[in-house]
């Protein structure tokens, strides 16, 4: 007897599942509350006109990194907060670098990054 195959289906099945991009004009089926605001609208106008929450971080975590090393040049001593805060910081350079995403630490502090 004669091998019968029925193909009902294809070979393979791929659906992308990303609730965060299911809206319909003013709905939308998720809806994620960050809390409420004393000022909603100026919150607004920062992370649409200065950046998101991430980039405001990545900001000032490069800034904390080199007053980091300065300090660190004037002879603070390395406490374990700041050796947290460089390994944190060097971490998100390592995902940045792997993401084809240009590393966010100056290279003064990088070294000083290291501990």
């Amino acid at each position: 007897m004669p091998d019968v195959k029925l193909a009902l289906a294809p070979q393979t099945l791929t659906q992308t599942i990303n609730p965060w991009s299911w809206t319909f004009g003013d709905f939308s089926l998720f809806t994620i509350n960050l809390g409420t605001s004393k000022a909603p609208n100026v919150e607004t106008r920062v992370m649409n006109e200065v950046g998101s929450y991430g980039r405001q971080l990545g900001r000032i975590g490069e800034a904390l990194a080199a007053v980091v090393a300065w300090a660190e040049s004037q002879g603070m001593p390395e406490t374990d907060a700041i050796v947290a805060l460089k390994l944190q910081l060097e971490h998100i350079d390592v995902i940045r670098r792997e993401e084809g995403r240009a590393a966010a630490l100056p290279a003064a502090t990088k070294a000083a990054a290291k501990p």
